[in-house]
Order: C-alpha cells, then structure tokens, then sequence
C-alpha cells in the first residue's frame, strides 16, 4: 500500500470507496449517471458539430457556447468512466499518480467552466449594450485569445494542487470516501497539516468563482439597465431572452459547485456524506447534460439549424435511394 520512499509515506494507489453507505445501490445509482454521460456527450460533441457546420452559427455568442460545450465535455470524461467502473466493475483501485491527474483535470475543467460563463455574460453585455459595435469587438482572435487566457488562468491556479497533496504524508491509509479524486477529498486521507491546502483552496476558490461572479453580475447589472430603458417592449422581451439560455447555465452550475465547496470547508457534519458525494458527482455531470438541452429548447437559431441539419441529412439519403 506504501511506496518504496517510507519517509514521506506516499501510497502505491488509492482506492476509491464509491458512495459510503450505499454500496448495495451502486448499481441502481449509476443508471442515472450512465444516461446523464450519454445525453452529455451526445448533446454537446452535437452542438460543438453545429456550430461548426451551420454559417448562421458562426457568431461570437455561439463560438462560446462551442467552448462551454466542449469543457463540459472533458469535465465530465474525467470522472463518469472511473465511477462507472466502481460502481459496475468494482474497480476502487486509482495509481497514486493517477488521482493526482484526476484531481488536477476535475479541477482545471470546472475553473474553466467558470471562466467561459463569466465570458459568456460579457459577450451579452457587448451585444445588448453595444449592439453596433458588437462584431468589431468580438472578432474571432479576441475570441480565441480569451478563451486560451481563462484555459491558462485555470491551468496555472491548479497545479499547485499537485504539489501541496502529493508532499502530504498518508500514514492513515489510503482509502478515499469519493468516487472521484477531489483536492480535499485526498488531502483529508493525509495524517499530515492540510491547513495550507485547505486556504490555497480558499484562494483559489475566491480568485476563480468570486471573481467570475461578481463579473457576470456586473455585465447583468449593466444589461438590466439597458433593457428597461429601451422604449418598445418586443425589444426589452428580445433581448431578455437571448440571456435567459445563459442564466440558466449559470444557475445549473454554481448552485451544485458552491454547495460542494462550502460543505468540504466549513464542516456539513449535519448533511449526510453519500448526498455530499452524489452532489459532487452532479456538479461535474449535471451541467455537462442539461446546458445543451437549455440552449437546444431557448435558443430558436439551434432549433433551426438543427431541423435544417437533419432534413438535409435525410433528403440526401432520399436522392441516394
């Protein structure tokens, strides 16, 4: 269960003990999440296709639906295989290395998500507060080039979660009461001071969610002043419901994400730990699944283009026949 380096007691591999208490439900448990992981990959490896097929798509608000679409994508690709296997296969074993891996993409997937939320809520100010000037800002380069910045924010905030869990001693074992490998998860295994960790990931949290946050409720602070002040009611009714997509994913990400955080940090002893676990299992897979279906049923461009994929797709094969 030890490494060969005895001094700082660091373990072979983990193993993941699933959802603590509820062993006897894996299976039944999984059915949902199986579902969810399909309907998630199907829906957004879909979206990123359309935008990328469709010309009336090719627009900066789309291009950043692509990039949430794809984040979601790997987020949830790095935890629903290995907890499908725990809970089919009764594969709880993870290398030490592994879940260090593990942990450091859950969390550069999940910054990042905030991130290109927090982009998304500034590219609607732009388009509702500067509607004419609103292609000249966005240009495609301006585009790439924020997404590769909040990619790197995440990247350069999370590695350092490497390092402070792999210095800790695990004298106390290695069994792990996740499905996944969360920071503090892991660090709580350790026998050593995870105080550091614990306030490293404060730090993080507050440079990352607070501050995205607080962006986006500035961006919707200045839209809402906009919108009421224009004159006809269709135009207020037309521009409230180009966000309405966007604060829904707003909502289905931060209220999961902030519930994890804040029970892994200041105590949740009342709430019991397999609805911890399950809702931290939510929040990496329930906006991966339920964003494409959101934009899918309030954005009437997508709903066009993809009936207009689709009888293309079929009036093909109909001449072929």
């Amino acid at each position: 269960m030890v490494g060969g380096n005895n001094s700082s007691l660091t373990p072979g591999f983990f193993i993941l003990n699933g959802v603590p208490g509820l062993e006897a439900a894996h299976i039944w448990i999984s059915l949902p999440f199986f579902f969810m992981y399909i309907i998630a990959l199907v829906g957004n490896i879909g979206l990123i296709h359309l935008i990328g097929h469709e010309e009336v798509l090719r627009q900066p608000m789309y291009y950043f639906l692509a990039l949430l679409s794809l984040t979601d994508t790997c987020m949830c690709t790095t935890t629903v295989p290995n907890v499908l296997c725990i809970f089919w296969f009764n594969l709880k074993e993870i290398d030490f290395n592994a879940c260090l891996a593990q942990m450091f993409f859950v969390h550069t997937f999940s910054a990042t998500e905030s991130g290109v939320l927090m982009l998304m809520a500034l590219d609607r100010y732009v388009a509702i507060c500067y509607p004419l000037r609103y292609p000249t800002i966005l240009t495609n380069p301006v585009i790439a080039r924020a997404g590769l910045v909040t990619f790197l924010r995440s990247v350069m905030l999370i590695i350092p979660f490497t390092f402070l869990t792999k210095r800790l001693p695990y004298c106390h074992g290695n069994i792990i009461p996740h499905t996944y490998c969360d920071h503090m998860s892991v660090a709580k295994v350790s026998c050593g001071d995870v105080k550091v960790n614990a306030i490293y990931g404060l730090l993080v949290a507050l440079l990352v969610c607070v501050f995205d946050i607080c962006c986006i409720s500035v961006s919707y602070t200045m839209i809402l002043k906009t919108v009421v002040s224009l004159s006809s009611s269709d135009a207020r009714h037309k521009a409230f419901s180009t966000c309405t997509s966007h604060i829904c994913a707003i909502v289905i990400t931060y209220i999961p994400a902030l519930f994890t955080f804040f029970t892994h940090r200041f105590g949740g002893k009342n709430i019991p730990h397999h609805i911890h676990i399950i809702v931290a299992n939510l929040y990496l897979l329930l906006p991966p699944t339920m964003n494409p279906i959101v934009y899918g049923v309030k954005t009437k461009q997508i709903q066009e283009s993809v009936i207009k994929l689709f009888l293309g797709e079929k009036s093909s094969f109909t001449s072929k026949t």
